[in-house]
């Protein structure tokens, strides 16, 4: 996982971005047997409209499903029966973004203190309430600690607005944190990322997770995209773009009447999601969202070339 850029400003036209992923499994010996799930189409989220979804499967599998999981997220199930040395996954979408970035100022959630937020959602029996209070329990990526309790302090001070104090935790984590692809891997836990004060996005975003999570507030984990553009004068590199992760919290507009909403925060690059970050998936951590997972019989070793490209679509 690379580093993203930091997304371009505001704008006041949603904008349309058009995603391409492609990733390609090479193996060393065929595979003779092959099932996977994958997290790969994107879901329905209340700020983006998706349109012409599609995702082509190279060799075909025999058997292909789709269903939706617990967290809402469009899920594939493939199973191949036929020897293959190489499997390709082209997903390509568009997504009309109508997030601003602005809505953590949103004047009925803004001034919500964060202990009016843990109380409220332990009572909230609406739908969205119970998957709110879902994300409040530890997760094998994403647990609480003493150590991230006392870390989340320095940002959840008695009182403090629970968006603010989110947005304070967002800081301190890009400020503290150094970017490093090579110090972690998808397995390093979140003790370890807080010892050592490195890592990718999706550390950071567990990281953030695990200690809200820590004081009994709801975070869950988002896969997506984030568009990133070229230093002034250089060209767009095709298929440079990325993978990326970040953290959604959710916040009642009162201590304890009407519906409550999740606001998105990008740790990694210190703001609130924008125009051009683009959901794929949610869930309680990554192991939920993996991009692709399952079990084969053969192959040997392989390798995995991924491609990510998220450019504005001008046509619309």
């Amino acid at each position: 996982m690379t580093r993203p850029a930091p997304a371009s400003p505001p704008v006041s036209t949603p904008p349309v971005l058009a995603v391409r992923h492609v990733t390609r499994y090479v193996y060393q010996s065929p595979v003779d047997l092959g099932h996977r799930l994958l997290h790969l189409r994107p879901r329905r989220h209340p700020d983006q409209t998706i349109s012409r979804p599609s995702l082509v499967i190279a060799p075909a599998p025999e058997i292909h499903s789709q269903r939706v999981d617990p967290f809402g997220n469009p899920v594939d199930y493939l199973s191949h029966h036929s020897p293959h040395t190489e499997l390709v996954l082209d997903t390509r979408f568009r997504a009309a973004v109508s997030r601003t970035g602005r809505e953590p100022t949103h004047p009925d959630y803004r001034d919500v203190p964060w202990e009016a937020v843990a109380e409220a959602v332990r009572h909230d029996l609406s739908e969205q309430g119970l998957l709110a209070f879902q994300s409040t329990f530890d997760t094998p990526m994403a647990a609480g600690t003493p150590e991230l309790a006392a870390f989340a302090a320095d940002a959840f001070t008695p009182g403090r607005p629970m968006l603010e104090a989110t947005a304070g935790i967002t800081s301190q984590i890009h400020t503290n944190f150094r970017f490093d692809p090579l110090a972690t891997t998808v397995a390093t836990p979140v003790s370890e990322v807080l010892s050592q004060r490195c890592g990718v996005c999706q550390d950071f975003a567990h990281l953030m997770i695990a200690a809200l999570r820590s004081l009994g507030l709801p975070a869950r984990y988002v896969s997506g995209y984030l568009r990133t553009l070229p230093p002034p004068g250089q060209p767009r590199l095709q298929g440079a773009d990325a993978s990326h992760a970040w953290v959604e919290v959710y916040v009642h507009p009162s201590a304890a009447d009407g519906a409550g909403a999740w606001f998105g925060f990008d740790p990694t690059n210190d703001c609130p999601a924008g125009p051009d970050h683009v959901v794929l998936a949610v869930g309680r951590d990554y192991q939920d969202v993996a991009p692709a997972r399952g079990l084969i019989l053969g192959g040997g070793f392989h390798t995995v070339q991924v491609e990510v490209d998220v450019v504005r679509d001008e046509g619309g």
